[in-house]
């Protein structure tokens, strides 16, 4: 019988991350102060502005103004800006560009389990994978402080994260690409082990979060965002959050608008896989409207448009975001696709387990100003769920790290060289330990910004709508 000689791992990406430890030690890597002619963060934000919808300014501002915590959400251009001035290993990986507690949570896999993954992509870019991992733990370090952690709570979340991480990219490093590829977590799996480790309240939310998950649908979607009107069901009608495609078109023939919208879902459908084209194509369009979301994101143009199967029982709610430069690129480089809906939706399926089947982007004109703009597709509500982070306690928010850390190493091997990524890292805890003193110093860094908007609100610079 003949046998097939396998051929040993190349050493190549271990001496890689070697390499990068003498250019960058871990240590290094973990201490951080702002530059010496650093921007002012409220400066860069008005940048921003812009290219967003003027009206929806105050209610970006609002949003980011509830906590510092939800300043570093809308803050990733900030971040960016400083990562991108600092030294950094030169070990590159598919980034997310917002990796920050809460962009991670579940969502219907296509075989309609659910699965726990990284879910915003907005900023999506190569780029060397620490900057990932140092919004990641910063975001940890941010949001116990948020909650009224103590130190010591704060700092065994930071270093949870980077442990996991650590100890999944050194794991991934001797699988095999197929295997990897497969890897990740269902909520079925990660739920039981999960539940046996936190106290009886907390049990319960978790358990209430994954049901909310379970059902929250286009089904759900058409009960909470549509009405019933004269010419029948429309997407309701509630200024600023959430406004009809009729009302923003002013006096343009309705026919157009539609005949419009027809045209653009025919395009978005010409970059979906056959299988998925032909899907959409059993769904007829019958409205739009644009809706306000999270908050980096508000003021950039955010559309959902209602289709209807043929039974008219059957809802399918897609959301058309708007796609600009990821903050990433003045620091990273260019994006390799012209197109940034194209740049959104391929780092999106490299770096998840399990995609949306309904990924795909277009060119669109706003019906306000006429200015075509490029858009990435998805659906709107598809068992979408995200920890609640503002109830979670120490314990939770450890085992929330946990996942959060593996689950980016995941994403960042498909994509990067995780043997040379393993080899820095290394299997003791010097990394973690970068990590926690990283996270502490720019928690503070953040907390001097968050204040830098407050004083710019109190002296009239910017205009704030709260509770938006």
């Amino acid at each position: 019988m003949t046998t097939i000689a396998v051929p040993d791992a190349p050493t190549s990406g271990a001496d890689a991350g070697r390499a990068a430890r003498k250019r960058l030690s871990r240590g290094a890597l973990g201490r951080w102060e702002p530059a010496a002619e650093r921007f002012d963060p409220v400066t860069l934000l008005a940048e921003q502005d812009r290219t967003r919808v003027p009206e929806l300014v105050p209610v970006r501002y609002g949003r980011m103004l509830e906590s510092a915590f939800t300043f570093y959400r809308g803050a990733a251009a900030i971040m960016a800006a400083d990562l991108g001035a600092a030294p950094h290993s030169g070990l590159r990986a598919q980034l997310c560009g917002d990796a920050h507690l809460s962009n991670f949570g579940i969502f219907g896999a296509p075989d309609r389990r659910l699965v726990f993954d990284v879910n915003d992509f907005d900023e999506t870019l190569p780029g060397p994978f620490e900057w990932d991992v140092k919004r990641l733990v910063a975001s940890f370090e941010i949001g116990g402080r948020d909650r009224g952690f103590e130190p010591a709570e704060r700092r065994e979340c930071v270093r949870r994260a980077a442990r996991a991480y650590r100890r999944a990219m050194v794991e991934f490093a001797t699988m095999g690409d197929m295997r990897l590829w497969y890897a990740r977590l269902d909520i079925e799996t990660v739920a039981k082990p999960l539940l046996r480790q936190v106290s009886g309240s907390e049990r319960r939310r978790v358990k209430r979060g994954i049901a909310k998950a379970r059902n929250k649908d286009s089904l759900r979607a058409l009960r909470k965002l549509t009405e019933e009107g004269d010419d029948g069901l429309r997407i309701a009608d509630r200024p600023p959050v959430l406004v009809p495609i009729a009302r923003l078109a002013g006096d343009r023939d309705p026919a157009e608008i539609q005949a419009m919208l027809r045209s653009l879902l025919d395009r978005y459908a010409g970059t979906l896989e056959p299988h998925s084209r032909r899907l959409v194509e059993r769904y007829h369009l019958v409205d739009a409207g644009h809706k306000v979301v999270g908050v980096g994101s508000v003021g950039t143009r955010a559309w959902i448009a209602l289709l209807l199967g043929d039974l008219n029982r059957d809802p399918l709610f897609l959301q058309i975001k708007e796609a600009g430069s990821s903050v990433l690129e003045p620091y990273a480089g260019e994006s390799e696709f012209a197109h940034h809906g194209q740049r959104v939706v391929a780092g999106q399926r490299l770096m998840q387990a399990a995609g949306d089947i309904m990924l795909g982007w277009l060119d669109a004109e706003g019906v306000d100003d006429g200015i075509e703009r490029q858009y990435y597709v998805r659906q709107l509500w598809d068992g979408k769920g995200s920890a609640d982070i503002d109830v979670m306690e120490p314990q939770a928010m450890a085992i929330y790290a946990d996942l959060c850390g593996w689950t980016l190493a995941r994403a960042h091997g498909r994509s990067g060289d995780r043997a040379a990524i393993a080899a820095y890292l290394g299997r003791g805890d010097r990394f973690d330990r970068a990590m926690a003193e990283f996270a502490e110093a720019y928690a503070d860094r953040n907390e001097a910004d968050y204040q830098a908007l407050l004083a710019a609100e109190e002296r009239g610079d910017i205009q704030v709508l709260r509770g938006v």
